[in-house]
């Protein structure tokens, strides 16, 4: 399949070379009457590629002179009736007499109903995929055309420019482009933009050709084609406006009918983005082994037009044809013959055809790959090759990444547009009289890195007498001792050099003095941030314990029925798990930038899961120890007090406390944003003022009391009989818990800024850590890995003392 295709763009190459050299006169107008016979070259096969290509060459200037000009582009009638052909709907009927402009205009409306992958389309508007849905391209887009120009301003450091634009869609987009884009890099000021006119109104170009002498600019950009240039030249030659460096779009950097000795003194140095130049393998063995065949005497055929055309000879010479015309043998040696066919050293917009056809031929060699039961449409089908869906064709055009033979990468984003990237050309007039447009650089466009500009300046030839790169600002550097002050009505870029004040004042708090005490600086912020290393590893602790009470849950909701859940008070177990990952995941509002609510509810969130958590652990201790009291001759009256009810109620009278606090608090006096700049003088410290720090230190107590009660009743409990005394655990989960909060204070008190919530949020996790491994890590052992010891017998036994 692929070897197919390379044959059929070997054969459209071709074809593009031949319709080159097509040029006549328009008529009036287009009568499609009949079906037109295209010219066709293909194999058997059931996929044939249809190409659009320039239909017209353009003829030079007189060496010295502006007494020719080029004519502007004309489409002959074969032509329009062939690019007829080729999108004609066949279910469709075109109207007789319709003029070529709306033929044309039709074309563009049913463009979106073709499968396109265009070489030359440069405008931005065609990356709209709502308007253009199954519109591809392997040009470069005018977006990226300026933004590759930028990248040459910025290089150089010329922030003051002009910018000539044409009056039509690529000239309006592009300025549209320039003034946003220019703007958001902060890369520069317009000096001037001007529309070139559209029918070279002599009035208009003398008075775009003076403000250019007048303006300070001394760098110009002009994106029009090269008839633009050519009336623009004219008034620059009159006016003989010399000194500009002039910077070419794409449309007219490699315009040979530009490059004679009249207007070279002029552009000369030119630098200018040009369309990626490239390698096609096996095309000149194409071209050399073309040969026209005996038995086709086809008028139509593209080979006998081509042989005619590069030997000057007819195979059927008219009978009204002079005697000096050659008749054509079909044995001439096409390598003895000297032809513009046949120099591939400058294959540019050949390089784009060639990156199309390959990009459909690599769609289409996945398509024919695809499995029945194996595709990536609906019910895992595939394209039916006989009735192909446009949608599917774009399915699979998404997914073409391949490198070129030259090396370059050629893949389509979501727009439709591939790797952008652009030759940076440069004018050189040689000695001898010769122009050379020398390549000089090139800029590529990359998803992570945006523009990526590189240039080999030692190349560069600079049309000025120091040879080196003008300078092209609207304001010089201020010298020490003076200040910036923007012009009025002027762009940023437009200032005057100020003296300073001898009074000086002080920075807002918000900024400091910069090492010069000239300006204020604003100061950089501070605060414990999700992207630093610290953050990180804090949130992944917090997310990690949360994960774990996740897993810890779901184990006991497992084994629910096993005596070892039930016997440790299951449904406090559960609460307990839950307000356990409330701990975890109260940590992360200590994290990020402080605000009012976060700041609001750090606290107050971290004092409520705490006292729930210390809540749950309390009423498990004095259930175990009403437990062993009732277990005892005369005792069982004690547990009526500690049935589920009472154990709920008191969970709940207890947290409730702490929520009461948290209200008052915040009510009252509650925690705020703070800028700090005592910290650091360069440095503004986000943090959140506690507010009342009597509210701060009663839900701390209020903790603290919860804490040191259960630690207290638990180690009081720790010696009871049973083999699985859960007081033993709760004893030493208590012990973690004080030993950290104790050393937590002065810690806290001591950190500045940022450290003083971290030191905080390890606080949280190592203490809820410690209440989970602690607390649940032996229990989560008999019952995963000791199943053996999880029997009310084991459980229940008691300890026997021997004398």
């Amino acid at each position: 399949m692929l070897g197919f295709l390379k044959a059929c763009f070997l054969i459209s190459l071709f074809f593009f070379y031949l319709l080159s050299s097509c040029s006549s006169s328009l008529p009036p107008s287009c009568n499609l009457q009949k079906e037109f016979l295209l010219n066709e070259m293909h194999k058997p096969g059931d996929v044939v590629l249809g190409g659009l290509f320039e239909l017209h060459l353009t003829s030079v200037l007189d060496e010295g002179t502006f007494t020719s000009e080029p004519q502007q582009p004309h489409c002959s009638e074969r032509a329009v009736c062939a690019s007829t052909e080729l999108l004609r709907d066949p279910s469709s009927h075109w109207d007789c007499g319709r003029n070529v402009l709306n033929l044309f205009y039709s074309f563009s409306n049913r463009y979106i109903h073709l499968n396109l992958v265009s070489y030359y389309a440069t405008c931005s508007c065609l990356s709209d995929q709502q308007r253009f849905p199954t519109f591809f391209r392997t040009i470069p887009s005018d977006a990226f055309q300026v933004r590759a120009m930028i990248q040459i301003l910025k290089y150089f450091g010329w922030t003051w420019v002009g910018l000539l634009i044409s009056g039509d869609d690529y000239g309006l987009h592009v300025a549209q482009s320039f003034q946003s884009d220019l703007l958001q890099s902060g890369g520069g000021c317009l000096a001037y933009l001007e529309v070139l006119p559209w029918e070279g109104d002599q009035n208009e170009l003398r008075r775009i050709v003076e403000l250019m002498k007048t303006s300070t600019a001394r760098v110009v950009m002009v994106f029009a084609n090269k008839f633009r240039m050519i009336q623009l030249m004219k008034e620059v030659v009159r006016q003989n406006l010399t000194g500009l460096q002039w910077i070419a779009s794409e449309a007219w950097s490699a315009a040979s009918v530009l490059q004679t000795p009249v207007l070279m003194p002029y552009l000369r140095g030119t630098l200018g983005i040009a369309i990626r130049r490239g390698e096609i393998p096996g095309l000149m063995d194409f071209l050399l082994q073309i040969h026209p065949e005996e038995t086709d005497n086809k008028q139509t055929n593209m080979v006998r037009q081509y042989w005619e055309y590069v030997f000057q000879c007819k195979f059927k010479p008219t009978e009204k044809a002079e005697s000096s015309e050659t008749k054509c043998t079909g044995q001439e040696q096409i390598n003895n013959v000297e032809t513009e066919f046949l120099d591939l050293s400058n294959l540019r917009p050949e390089y784009n055809i060639y990156k199309a056809v390959y990009a459909l031929a690599y769609a289409l060699h996945n398509m024919l790959q695809c499995e029945p039961g194996r595709g990536p449409f609906s019910r895992n089908s595939c394209a039916n090759q006989k009735s192909l869906e446009l949608w599917q064709m774009v399915h699979y055009l998404t997914a073409v990444n391949f490198t070129t033979s030259f090396g370059d990468q050629v893949s389509f984003d979501e727009n439709g547009d591939a790797i952008p990237i652009y030759d940076i050309m440069n004018w050189q007039w040689l000695p001898d009289g010769r122009t050379e447009v020398v390549n000089v650089g090139d800029v590529k466009g990359s998803e992570s890195k945006g523009e990526e500009l590189l240039l080999h300046e030692d190349k560069i030839f600079w049309n000025f007498e120091s040879k080196k790169p003008p300078r092209s600002v609207c304001s010089e550097s201020c010298p020490a001792g003076t200040r910036m002050a923007r012009k009025k009505g002027q762009p940023v870029c437009c200032y005057d050099c100020v003296p300073y004040s001898l009074e000086c004042k002080s920075c807002p708090s918000d900024f400091w003095s910069s090492p010069q005490r000239d300006h204020c600086v604003l100061k950089k912020t501070e605060f414990l941030s999700y992207n630093e290393p610290l953050g990180i590893c804090l949130t992944t602790s917090s997310l990690l314990g949360t994960f774990i009470c996740v897993v810890i849950l779901g184990v006991f909701i497992h084994h629910r029925q096993t005596p070892m859940v039930r016997a440790n008070n299951s449904e406090l177990s559960f609460l307990l798990l839950v307000s356990l990952k409330f701990c975890f995941l109260c940590s992360l509002l200590f994290i990020g930038q402080p605000r009012l609510w976060t700041c609001q509810l750090r606290h107050a969130a971290f004092g409520i899961s705490f006292v729930l958590c210390v809540s749950c652990i309390l009423v498990k201790t004095v259930v175990v120890v009403a437990v062993f009291k009732a277990s005892k001759p005369g005792g069982g009256a004690s547990l009526k007090w500690f049935g589920a009810v009472q154990q709920r109620g008191t969970v709940f009278l207890l947290t409730s406390i702490q929520a009461a606090i948290c209200t008052v608090w915040l009510v009252s006096s509650s925690p705020a944003p703070h800028k700090n700049t005592q910290y650091h003088k360069d440095k503004i410290v986000y943090e959140c003022v506690v507010g009342s720090k009597v509210g701060f230190a009663v839900l701390f107590g209020y903790i603290g009391l919860l804490a040191l009660l259960s630690f207290l009743l638990a180690f009081l409990a720790r010696n009871l009989p049973d083999n699985f005394n859960e007081a033993k655990l709760i004893t030493f989960s208590m012990l973690i818990f004080c030993a950290v909060w104790v050393a937590f204070v002065p810690a806290y008190i001591n950190s500045p800024g940022k450290y003083a919530d971290a030191v905080e949020v390890f606080a949280i996790l190592a203490s809820s850590f410690g209440l989970l491994m602690a607390l649940f890590g032996p229990k989560c052992y008999i019952i995963l890995l000791r199943p053996e010891r999880n029997t009310k017998k084991a459980i229940m036994g008691r300890k026997t003392n021997k004398k």
